[in-house]
């Protein structure tokens, strides 16, 4: 059974090298307590470009299995950063009328294009 943490924050480096997850409980005072850690080798990138997505999917995964399994929790939101010349960014708003008051795909999808 997992553990009962009232703040987790987990953050993922992938590296050409190696891939690492830490899970760090936030404390009352807004220090953080390493709770897991996890590495594993990187595979399926070279010189910091993914050339193989399964190979990359598996080993970010396997480091988050590691983490999960030292801090005893389940993982669902991940902090990483992304860096590179090619790394651009943009803001934009955009708006949709959703129906029966439930997000779909569609609405998704529709938002993006305005």
């Amino acid at each position: 059974m997992a553990k009962e943490y009232k703040d987790l924050v987990v953050g993922l480096d992938i590296g050409t090298a190696k891939i690492m997850a830490v899970v760090a409980e936030v404390m009352g005072d807004g220090q953080l307590r390493i709770a897991g850690l996890g590495v594993a080798p990187s595979h399926g990138l070279k010189r910091g470009v993914v050339v193989n997505i399964d190979a990359t999917v598996q080993s970010i995964q396997q480091a988050l299995k590691e983490a999960e399994m030292m801090a005893d929790c389940r993982i669902s939101r991940v902090y990483t950063g992304i860096t590179g010349s090619h790394i651009r960014g943009q803001n934009s708003t955009g708006m949709v009328i959703v129906r029966d008051k439930e997000v779909t795909p569609v609405d998704v999808a529709r938002v993006v294009e305005t």
